[in-house]
Order: C-alpha cells, then structure tokens, then sequence
C-alpha cells in the first residue's frame, strides 16, 4: 500500500510483460488474476488522492503566480508614484526657486528705488536746509550791519 501510483503501475506492467505467452496467440499472456486485481484495486484507491493532491499543488502555484503578479504590480504601482511625486516635487522646487528669483528680483528693484528715493529726499532735504541756513544767515549779517549802523548812529550822536 506505500507504493505509489507509479510504481504500481510499473509492476503491473511487469507482471503483464513477464507473463507466459499462449501457445496459438501471441498476443495472449496468463497473469495472475488476483495480484492483477489488488494491484488495480490499490492504484484505484490511490489515484482521487494524488489527483486532489495534483489539483491542490495546481491551485497553490496558480495563486503563487497570482500573488506574485499582484506584487509586482503593486511594486510598479508604487515606483510609479513615486517617479511621480518626484518629477512633482521637481517641479514644484523648480517654480518656488522661479518664484524665489522674481521675488529677489522684485525686491532689489524696489529698495535700488527705495534707495533712491531715500536719497533724493536727503538731497532735497538738505538743499532745503541749505537754503534756510542761507536765508538765515543772510538774516544775520543784515540784522549785523542793521546793528552796526545803529551803533554808529548812536555813537555818532553821543559825541
């Protein structure tokens, strides 16, 4: 009964090309009937389990197969991604360093006219300042010759 499938066959083979031949028919031999029997009986009994275990080897290499498709494609699936939200990510450092450069730009051209606004309102403030300080002191040296000639007036009619 430990025999397998195979060797059964095999030996029922043997048993059938190791019989005596019929005299008048060569292609009649004489087994024995019983042993052919068991033997037939014990690959009978035999075969639905190896052909289940046939099946269920089938099936697992079937979902094996399944598995493993389904894994590769969740894999390209995810390396997929990935290649997109990389060439997203590029994208999205290219704009911000685009924007960045604008903005920089942006903000030197508005202090160089900051600047220069900042400067001529100091020139302008000065100029005025300048020209308040001239008044001013034009004021001065009136009010000083105003002063002198009073002095001398007044020096003149005391003497």
């Amino acid at each position: 009964m430990a025999n397998g499938i195979t060797e059964l066959i095999d030996e029922l083979y043997n048993m059938v090309s190791d019989a005596w031949g019929l005299p008048l028919g060569a292609e009649k031999c004489v087994i024995e009937r019983d042993k052919a029997l068991d033997l037939l009986e014990e690959i009978k009994a035999q075969l639905p389990a190896e052909v289940a275990e046939a099946k269920r080897l089938v099936n697992a290499r079937s979902e094996f197969i399944a598995n493993a498709k389904k894994e590769a494609d969740n894999m390209r699936k995810a390396a997929e991604e990935h290649a997109k939200r990389m060439v997203d990510e590029q994208t999205i450092v290219r704009a911000s360093k685009m924007r960045a450069a604008e903005i920089l730009e942006a903000a030197d051209s508005r202090a160089a006219s900051l600047k220069k606004a900042a400067n001529d309102y100091a020139d302008d403030a000065m100029r005025r300042t300048e020209n308040a300080i001239s008044e001013a002191l034009e004021e001065v040296r009136q009010s000083r010759v105003k002063f002198r000639a009073a002095a001398s007036a007044e020096s003149a009619s005391e003497e």
